[in-house]
């Protein structure tokens, strides 16, 4: 029992302990945790890693909470004497991105930070300036941006800041100097503006100053030179204006000086020369003027001299290369220096072989190329171009065997280029291009095995191009353009694998091309252009897969071109014009980047492919002058950058297609001699840039588009000889651009719009052969740039000639002739002194001539019977008729000039009579069928009866030709298709008569080539310019006096009228009768009714 209390007791006592302790536990105060440095610094350091979107370097993956010994983490390195103390952060390239914590600021131990060449974005955190013990900041090469924190300026201990290649912007804080330990400032290559701080001339530590590449501007601060440790100023590539400072002639530790690319102006101050430490010195590009210092010449230590790029004027001063021995860069290029080249560089100073570059390009030195230069020993690069110097290329030059560049090209040298070229082992570069050198080409340049670039161009180089060019096996570019190299391409070029460029135009090169050339497969220029190659393309071109450029033009070149060029599908510009090619241009199409096309004037044929449609970036594109036919494929109009098209004298059919209206860059449009039909398309009108449009010679009718008026940098509009017709609207005074009107030979009618007087910049108006009538506007007096051409011939104009046209002082010539123009012949006329042609000739002048004009040759007023003076000698009166011929006569006549022109007004006669004796007949063939007798008998009679040079016939024959004529006289060449007679068909062949009449020829008689007929062999002799224009007068009319000469050249106009392709556009028999009477009386020649029968003997 007494035991049981015990254990009773016991647990009671062990209750009442636990409830007490209890008790205790509930009144006893909560305890505070405080936080260390090393708690604080984990903290921070993972707030830091946070920041960083990506690692791909895992160069962050052992920070971790799992991990808080963090002085053991990468780029963490912590104090030696307190380990849980950061002293140094450098997480340099290691490709982090995201942005830079604000924690870092917490770090306060910190003495350095690098997060150099990463990838990260936003603002330097101002919280960084809490780093009170930071000795160098780098946070350069990354993607920065937002200015310059301001408070950055209390990091007292700071001696290094480098900021630079960031994106940064705002200006340098003047707070910058308050950092009186700072040895570097580097803040180059971002986007910095306003001025460098004056207040950096406070630090007295700071040796290197590094600002280029930004957009500072304003004066560089005299302040400055108080940093007397700086050792390199470089603020190249900045705004910085005004002059330079001559105070930092006091900076004499400066060892580099660097300020190229600015705006600075002034001289060069010559307290530089005190800079004797200085190594590198750099002003290049900037606007300095003004002599180069002679005090420049102390510099002893420097290596580096760049003062290219500036307007600096003067010699170079000789002293310059007595005392500085170290010099081994020296750029005085594109300045403004004179003189002749110091004759003592490399002469005289002990070390003479130190300079390697010496570049003087760009100047005005004159003179020869000093020989001395010869001592340069270690001369790697010698660049003496684009100045004035003369003589010959030194041979001594060519000792110089330690020369990569050589360039001595824009010069005036002279002379053979040395054989002793070959000397030059190690030469890459060669440069003579656009000097007067001449003779051979050494066949010693093939031992220059390391050449690269060989120019040449622009000489006078002769002789044949050396088979030894082919051992040079690094060459990469050939540029021997405008010289008078003959003989063959070197087939050895083949074996230049590395070749690029390849420029021989421009040359008198013969022979074919050889088709080795196939095997330099890294071209990508090929141009042999303007020589006199002849044969074929060869087939191996289809290796030149990296083929950018092909130019064979002006050449003699033939055959097909070979179906290989299908593999040649890079190209971007191609031209093969002026050649003889032939067949299809499909193997040159496969490329989809072409720039510009160019095949004109060859004998390609089949229709346009439609493939070269596919090169969107296609900007001119020339077919003309070939053998193309069908339409204009619609594809063209898929070329959006296309601004010229060239489709000219092709035999293209059909209209011009709409989708061309998508071209809306076109600025030229030439679609000229084809056979293109329907309207003027209306869309012309939409395309704002159009300059010229020639649709000359083509079938196209209709009116004017009015939309074609909206144009307004129309240049050219050239429509001559279609069928167009209506009138010219007044809006045609809205092309206030145009130079060049031209619509000749149209069906035109109604008055001459007043407002073409608002074209103030014409410069030619062809209005001829049309219908025009009523007066001639006024208003064309107001066209004062009008010099090439006004032609207002054959129309119907009345009324009086203007007097305002004499205002027209530069105009050259002035037609108005074949018109119904009346009055007298405005005394302005004679004032116009720039004339070297006029022509008012049949129209109902009258009066007296001014004796202005006096000077002009008859014919220049022929045809109106009521005008005289000088150069008429007296009034004509078309009433005299003194002399009648006698019909039934046998008076043997001489075949003259004359007679032969009375022979013509005669058949004319006959060809009336065919018209009114047409209706009696009932058949058709009847007439066809007389054809062939009577116009032999007729060609017989007239001209070839009995074969000598002087030949007669008698007016019997020619009376008895005409009445056949009258009866059976036919048809021009459409009557084989239509099989009915028309006087339009009759006039054709009066033309043809015409023809033999004039040149003692006939259509059959086998004198004309192959491709040509009567009528285009007139067509190419009739122009005044052309040399064989006498080809066209039987030899048996000869010699012509003044008055027949002019007559007979008019007979060939009227015979050319008559045999227009379009019997639409021919003649009537009426108007050939009344022009051939207007040509009788205007040369004083018998007609008809009044020949001399003066017999011949």
């Amino acid at each position: 029992m007494a035991k049981q209390l015990f254990y009773a007791a016991f647990v009671l006592c062990l209750l009442i302990g636990f409830s007490f302790e209890l008790v205790l536990c509930k009144n006893k105060p909560p305890q505070v945790h405080h936080e260390t440095d090393s708690d604080i610094t984990l903290k921070a350091l993972l707030e830091v890693k946070k920041s960083f979107v990506a690692d791909p370097m895992n160069q962050l993956k052992d920070w971790s909470h799992k991990n808080p010994s963090f002085c053991s983490w990468s780029g963490v390195t912590c104090s030696e004497l307190n380990p849980n103390q950061v002293v140094s952060l450098n997480l340099s390239d290691s490709s982090l991105t995201g942005s830079i914590s604000a924690s870092l600021g917490l770090l306060h131990h910190l003495l350095h930070l690098d997060l150099s060449s990463n990838q990260l974005t936003g603002p330097i955190p101002p919280q960084l300036s809490n780093l009170s013990k930071l000795v160098s900041l780098l946070l350069f090469s990354n993607q920065l941006t937002g200015p310059i924190p301001i408070q950055l300026g209390s990091l007292t201990s700071l001696q290094v800041l480098r900021l630079g290649d960031n994106s940064l912007t705002g200006s340098i804080p003047s707070s910058f100097g308050n950092l009186t330990n700072l040895v570097t400032l580097a803040l180059a290559s971002c986007s910095l503006s306003g001025p460098i701080p004056k207040e950096l001339g406070r630090l007295g530590q700071l040796q290197n100053l590094i600002v280029q590449d930004n957009e500072l501007q304003g004066l560089i601060p005299a302040e400055l030179s108080n940093s007397s440790s700086l050792i390199v100023f470089a603020a190249a590539v900045n705004n910085l204006t005004g002059a330079i400072p001559g105070a930092l002639g006091g900076l004499t530790t400066l060892q580099k000086l660097n300020l190229a690319n600015n705006s600075l102006s002034g001289e060069i101050p010559s307290q530089l020369g005190e800079l004797s430490q200085l190594v590198y010195l750099n002003f290049m590009g900037n606007a300095l003027e003004g002599l180069i210092p002679k005090s420049l010449a102390k510099l002893g230590s420097l290596q580096t001299l760049d003062l290219s790029w500036n307007m600096l004027t003067g010699e170079i001063p000789e002293e310059m290369f007595m005392s500085m021995e170290e010099l081994n860069f020296m750029v005085l290029s594109n300045n403004k220096l004179s003189g002749i080249i110091p004759r003592n560089i490399c002469s005289i100073s002990k070390n003479a072989s130190n300079l390697e570059h010496l570049i003087l390009s760009g100047n005005a030195f004159f003179g020869e190329i000093p020989v001395s230069l010869r001592q340069c020993r270690s001369m790697e690069q010698l660049d003496l171009a684009d100045n004035q110097l003369n003589g010959t290329i030194p041979s001594e030059l060519f000792e110089l065997v330690q020369l990569t560049d050589l360039l001595l090209n824009n010069n005036s040298l002279v002379g053979s280029i040395p054989r002793s070229i070959g000397n030059l082992s190690n030469l890459q570069t060669l440069a003579l291009y656009h000097n007067n050198l001449n003779g051979s080409l050494p066949s010693e340049v093939g031992m220059i095995g390391n050449l690269e670039i060989l120019y040449l161009y622009e000489n006078q180089l002769s002789g044949e191009i050396p088979l030894e060019i082919g051992n040079c096996s690094s060459l990469q570019m050939i540029d021997f353009f405008g010289n008078q190299f003959t003989g063959n391409v070197p087939i050895t070029i083949g074996r230049l694998k590395n070749l690029t460029f390849l420029h021989l135009r421009q040359n008198d090169l013969s022979g074919e091309i050889p088709a080795t050339l196939g095997q330099c497969k890294q071209l990508t220029i090929l141009d042999l252009a303007d020589n006199r190659l002849s044969g074929v393309i060869p087939e191996t071109f289809g290796f030149l897969e990296s083929l950018q450029q092909f130019m064979l033009y002006n050449n003699s070149l033939q055959g097909n071109l070979p179906d290989q060029l299908r593999n040649v599908a890079n190209l971007t510009r191609v031209n093969l014009s002026n050649n003889r090619l032939n067949g299809s241009i499909i193997p040159l199409c496969s490329s989809r980047s072409f720039l510009s096309f160019d095949v004109t004037n060859n004998l390609f044929e089949n229709e346009i492919p439609r493939q070269l449609g596919n090169s969107p970036s296609l900007e001119r594109l020339r077919l003309g002058s070939n053998r193309f036919t069908g339409k204009i494929p619609w594809t063209l109009g898929g070329i959006s950058k296309l601004s010229l098209l060239d489709l000219s004298s092709n035999s293209l059919t059909g209209t011009i297609p709409l989708q061309l209206s998508l071209c809306k860059k076109l600025t030229h449009i030439d679609l000229n001699n084809n056979l293109l039909t329907g309207p003027i398309p209306t869309w012309l009108g939409n395309l704002p840039q159009l300059g010229e449009l020639k649709l000359y010679s083509n079938q196209f009718i209709g009116p004017l588009p009015q939309s074609l008026f909206k144009c307004s940098n129309l240049l050219v509009l050239y429509l001559k000889n279609n069928s167009l017709n209506g009138t010219i609207p007044p809006e045609v005074g809205n092309l206030t651009s145009l130079n060049v009107l031209n619509f000749d030979r149209n069906r035109f009618f109604g008055p001459i719009p007043a407002t073409i007087g608002r074209l103030s910049k014409l410069y030619e108006l062809h209005l001829s052969h049309n219908s025009f009538d009523s007066e001639i506007p006024i208003e064309l007096g107001q066209l004062h740039n009008l010099q090439s051409m006004l032609d207002l011939s054959y129309n119907n104009f009345t009324g009086n000639i203007p007097p305002s046209l004499g205002t027209l002082s530069k105009l050259e010539v002035l037609d108005l002739s074949h018109n119904g123009l009346t009055g007298e012949v405005p005394t302005q006329v004679g004032e116009m002194s720039s004339l070297n042609k006029l022509d008012f000739s049949y129209n109902n002048l009258q009066g007296q001539l001014d004796k202005q004009l006096s000077h002009w040759p008859p014919n220049a007023f022929a045809g109106n019977l009521r005008l005289c003076g000088r150069p008429l000698d007296a009034c004509q009166n078309s009433d005299s008729d003194d002399h009648h011929y006698n019909p039934n006569s046998s008076t043997m006549v001489a075949i003259t000039a004359s007679s032969t022109f009375a022979a013509i007004i005669i058949l004319v006669v006959g060809l009336l009579l065919l018209n009114r004796r047409r209706q009696a007949l009932k058949r058709t063939r009847e007439v066809n069928c007389a054809y062939s007798s009577s116009s032999y008998q007729i060609q017989r009679r007239l001209l070839f009866q009995g074969g000598a040079i002087k030949r007669e016939f008698k007016w019997d024959d020619i009376m008895e030709a005409t009445n056949n004529l009258s009866d059976a006289y036919v048809i021009g060449s459409e009557y084989a298709y239509s099989l009915k007679a028309t006087e339009k068909s009759d006039v054709y062949s009066m033309g043809i008569v015409l023809m033999e009449l004039v040149s003692g020829r006939m259509p059959t008689d086998g004198t004309f080539g192959a491709d040509m007929d009567m009528v285009r062999w007139v067509e190419s002799r009739i122009d005044m310019s052309s040399p064989a224009r006498e080809e066209l007068v039987d030899y048996a009319l000869q010699p012509l006096l003044p008055n027949e000469e002019s007559a007979i050249f008019q007979v060939l106009d009227i015979a050319l009228e008559c045999t227009r392709t379009s019997p639409a556009e021919r003649l009537s028999s009426r108007q050939v009768c009344d022009q051939l009477l207007h040509i009788s009386n205007a040369n004083k020649l018998p007609s008809a009714k009044k020949m001399s029968m003066t017999p011949y003997t």
